[in-house]
């Protein structure tokens, strides 16, 4: 999200010195012909991908967004490239305020969730826009479905966007920075009347959010940190640390398609989207909110396998995965430092 300019001048200077650190020591990777490896954003109209979700019909393709100011447009990026392939152009929708997530649900319909709020909590409502996955991949004009949104304990700011990938129940994930909510949707999205999200959970502060494919997990970013959550009767579990990468301004998570790693993206032009491994290599194999822990869970603490990444996986690593001891040691000094100065600011996405 584009920050308002409210924040004192004197944490605007150390903060985009480090963001400036960051970037030049975290470069992304271009592509070596591989799907769903790290690659780098080539478009230059994507400079701010908000949201990551794996293509269902087309393996190795990432649809993403940008999010204020753009207009109702969806890209799929190919993975083996970092070349756009297709640009979507929703119609019957109102003007896009502040997109900030997208997911597929198990109909193969992409949810887009224009559900920031800059403002923190000062619009009534939010909204999600539905179009189904396009067969081909071209450039096209689809008619998607907007839904309104409200959440029963008032408006507030979220990024998050997730649809379960067997109940195709919609949740949303709120930002503090003293913490946010997880928010369910109704059973079945309606047009007509706002559709009513209730708190069902509570969260850190969260960027972006992705189920695993067979749904028994959630993972949830910060700009630096992850967290996977057992995912059971649509209620969270327990949680253990992901091994997420050190980005510009890490906006994005999903799973692959065959949900074997996490794929984490950052804003900026030319970003990067780093891959990190799950231990175990787990393939989908359906259960999520009927059948409860995924399969492959071994039970023991950081193990289970479609929700944890390979431990260390992403630990004081630069942003094409090679580990650095040094710039480890760079980072986390000037991550403390930042952390402070963004816990003081507001209606910054």
């Amino acid at each position: 999200m584009r920050p308002y300019p409210s924040r004192p001048a004197r944490l605007a200077v150390p903060a985009a010195a480090l963001l400036l650190l960051l970037g030049a020591a975290c470069p992304a990777v271009a592509a070596d012909g591989d799907p769903d490896r790290d690659f780098t954003i080539e478009d230059s109209r994507i400079t701010e991908s908000s949201g990551l979700a794996a293509s269902r019909l087309h393996p190795g393709v990432y649809w993403t967004h940008n999010d204020s100011d753009d207009g109702p447009y969806v890209f799929a990026v190919d993975s083996r490239t970092g070349k756009t392939v297709a640009t979507i152009t929703m119609r019957g929708v109102g003007e896009p305020r502040d997109v900030e997530g997208i997911s597929i649900g198990p109909d193969g319909d992409i949810y887009v969730g224009d559900i920031g709020d800059n403002l923190d909590g000062s619009w009534s409502h939010v909204w999600i826009y539905r179009f189904p996955e396009p067969k081909v991949l071209r450039d096209a004009t689809v008619t998607a479905t907007q839904y309104d949104v409200k959440y029963a304990d008032g408006a507030r700011n979220a990024e998050a966007l997730m649809v379960h990938p067997t109940t195709g129940r919609v949740y949303i994930a709120s930002k503090n920075e003293d913490g946010g909510g997880l928010y369910e949707g109704p059973a079945k999205l309606t047009t007509g009347a706002p559709n009513t999200f209730r708190r069902v959970g509570e969260v850190p502060w969260v960027t972006d959010g992705a189920f695993s494919p067979d749904g028994g997990s959630l993972v949830l970013r910060s700009y630096f940190s992850a967290r996977v959550y057992d995912f059971e009767d649509g209620r969270l579990g327990e949680s253990r640390s992901v091994a997420a990468p050190f980005q510009r301004q890490a906006e994005s998570v999903t799973y692959t398609a065959d949900g074997s790693a996490l794929m984490f993206g950052s804003e900026g032009a030319g970003s990067g989207v780093v891959r990190v491994e799950i231990e175990g290599g787990a393939k989908p194999s359906g259960g999520g909110e009927e059948k409860g822990k995924p399969s492959g869970s071994s039970g023991s603490s950081g193990s289970s396998g479609s929700g944890t990444p390979s431990s260390g996986a992403g630990d004081g690593q630069d942003g094409d995965g090679k580990g650095s001891v040094g710039l480890g040691a760079v980072i986390i000094v000037g991550v403390g430092a930042l952390w402070f100065a963004l816990r003081r600011k507001r209606g910054q996405g």
